[in-house]
């Protein structure tokens, strides 16, 4: 324990950036190697490589003595390549374990053991704001930022996304996804999924980045694991980007070929109601919506199109997010 808190003291609780003499600790030097680069590649035509690109890079946590690697899911999702690099800067091939839409979370295994002390999991439902914490990512100290925990809150991403308690630290780490979120106890808590410009809420806002509880993945483990995916029922998915103003739910994109576009849906539309449920923010939008059925169910929308001035039902035939996508394809 002391020797976890003289690194915190280190390396950022006075944010004074990365300090070199961590390497000679050797608890630290187990939590620096435990972080890999992973670099990913989706095929061109993948659904996923419309949004974030064919390409993709940013750390993962080795997670037991066979080589698992826990990530953020959106690096590896429809991944046909993706490769490790340990702290030595060795390159070992990985395939993707698993993915799951609703935590985000993605597992790659490498193609043999990678010789790393995995990094064990703690508890993220002890984690309070004003915690100390460290965010590692890959490249040792110099991939390692201190910081606090500054906010546990719901969260709701525009792609169809919501975490009842999502974690926030602030200052934010410039290379977030995929990072562990480590406590005291040298124990992984989280992993980085976002920069935000409101970590800290309030007259003025602070960035940081959001990060999703380790607890989150436990119930879901040895189903990820055995199936690559929890088991359903699933959630209906709409295939819509949508942002929050004050009081309106807008749409800012369509999936081309996804339930929304086919129903009619387009960007700049206002979500007005689900069924008969008024509703004004993404939390209340995504929940209404999974309240219906699940995947394949109609949800039946009112919706606002400014153009036309008018309001008018749409019904989208919802789909599976998982049947969707492109999975297990290779060169």
């Amino acid at each position: 324990m002391r020797r976890f808190l003289r690194l915190f003291a280190l390396l950022g609780l006075a944010l004074l950036g990365p300090i070199a003499a961590l390497a000679a600790d050797g608890p630290s030097r187990e939590v620096l190697a435990a972080i890999v680069r992973l670099d990913a590649e989706a095929p061109a035509d993948a659904r996923s490589a419309r949004t974030l690109g064919p390409k993709r890079s940013g750390n993962g946590v080795v997670i037991d003595q066979g080589g698992l690697v826990l990530t953020i899911g959106y690096l590896i999702v429809e991944a046909m390549s993706v490769t490790v690099h340990d702290a030595e800067g060795r390159a070992v091939p990985a395939e993707v374990v698993g993915y799951d839409n609703d935590t985000g979370f993605g597992l790659v295994r490498a193609s043999k053991p990678l010789g790393i002390k995995p990094l064990p999991f703690g508890d993220s439902a002890r984690v309070a704001e004003g915690d100390p914490v460290l965010v590692v990512g890959h490249g040792g100290v110099e991939g390692t930022v201190g910081g606090y925990v500054v906010s546990k809150r719901e969260f709701a991403g525009y792609w169809e996304y919501l975490l009842d308690q999502a974690i926030f630290v602030s200052p934010p780490h410039g290379n977030w996804g995929g990072t562990a979120l480590v406590n005291q106890d040298g124990r992984l808590i989280g992993i980085g999924s976002l920069l935000v410009q409101d970590a800290i809420r309030g007259s003025m806002p602070m960035p940081g980045n959001m990060f999703v509880p380790i607890d989150l993945l436990k119930p879901i483990f040895a189903e990820l694991l055995a199936d690559g995916r929890p088991g359903g029922p699933y959630k209906p998915w709409m295939g819509l980007l949508s942002t929050d103003h004050p009081g309106l739910i807008v749409v800012t994109r369509v999936t081309p070929d996804g339930p929304a576009a086919k129903a009619g849906i387009q960007p700049g539309d206002v979500i007005v109601a689900v069924g008969t449920k008024q509703v004004t923010k993404a939390a209340e939008f995504y929940r209404t919506v999974w309240g219906i059925g699940p995947a394949g169910s109609d949800i039946p929308l009112t919706v606002m199109r400014p153009s036309e001035g008018k309001a008018f039902a749409i019904t989208v035939a919802s789909a599976n997010r998982y049947e969707f996508m492109q999975f297990k394809r290779t060169y």
